[in-house]
């Protein structure tokens, strides 16, 4: 699959948008996918009535794709630091990775503590929040670099959002100007949940009688959403490989 740089970028946006086409029509059609590259070519009905159906599937194709391409163009980007981040974990292994996480966090546990001087409670909860960040690094290289595709989305991705995500808003909870960005954005995401996931599950109501949106909560929320931001974030960037293989 060309990548589109010796047609420039229309080019390449032309050649994504039809292999992403005629692998839609792949899933009615035998013969879409590559056709050019075959000696019998694309398959197409032979009545009229089944020439209609084709062409309907096409059309509903191209209103699925118009809809899907610009995951596609942001699975690009994502797959890009990907693997920058992929190719620098190769070189240092995992012990690199584990040491770096514990410096990067390790010094964001001692600025809350001397810097921003903290009580020992909430420097403590930085130091947790570090160590499960660094255990979480070193479990997405694990399994980024010895497991498949799938476990690399289902678990390498998500683990790899936690490391990166636990640490800072932690470290809010504990620093006003950070927290006066984090408390509102998790009031959101809070919100949306209970109405659009408990409610339907019917626990809302326990859920706000028994927890409050504060401290722990908070980190609880972020380290969950960290599972379906880290899945999205990994079948775009999978959906991007497809269209455009390296």
């Amino acid at each position: 699959m060309s990548n589109g740089s010796g047609t420039g970028l229309v080019g390449g946006l032309v050649v994504d948008l039809k292999r992403l086409h005629e692998t839609w029509m792949e899933i009615r059609y035998p013969r879409q996918l590559n056709a050019s590259q075959s000696v019998l070519g694309k398959w197409k009905p032979s009545t009229t009535a089944g020439m209609a159906t084709y062409r309907l599937w096409a059309a509903i194709g191209a209103v699925v794709i118009a809809v899907l391409y610009p995951f596609v163009l942001a699975g690009y980007v994502i797959r890009f630091q990907a693997v920058k981040l992929d190719s620098l974990a190769t070189r240092i292994g995992l012990v690199g990775v584990l040491v770096l996480a514990a410096i990067a966090w390790g010094g964001l546990s001692l600025l809350v503590r001397y810097e921003l001087g903290v009580v020992a409670g909430g420097f403590l909860a930085v130091a947790v929040a570090s160590v499960v960040a660094v255990v979480a690094a070193g479990g997405a290289y694990l399994t980024g670099t010895y497991g498949g595709r799938v476990s690399t989305v289902v678990i390498a991705y998500p683990l790899a959002v936690t490391a990166f995500v636990l640490p800072p808003v932690v470290a809010a909870l504990f620093y006003a100007p950070v927290y006066e960005v984090i408390e509102p954005l998790s009031s959101s995401i809070a919100a949306w949940g209970r109405a659009h996931v408990l409610a339907p599950l019917g626990v809302r109501d326990w859920f706000v009688r028994t927890f409050d949106l504060e401290g722990a909560t908070i980190v609880a929320l972020w380290v969950m959403l960290s599972v379906p931001v880290g899945w999205l974030l990994g079948i775009v960037a999978t959906l991007a490989a497809y269209v455009r293989p390296e």
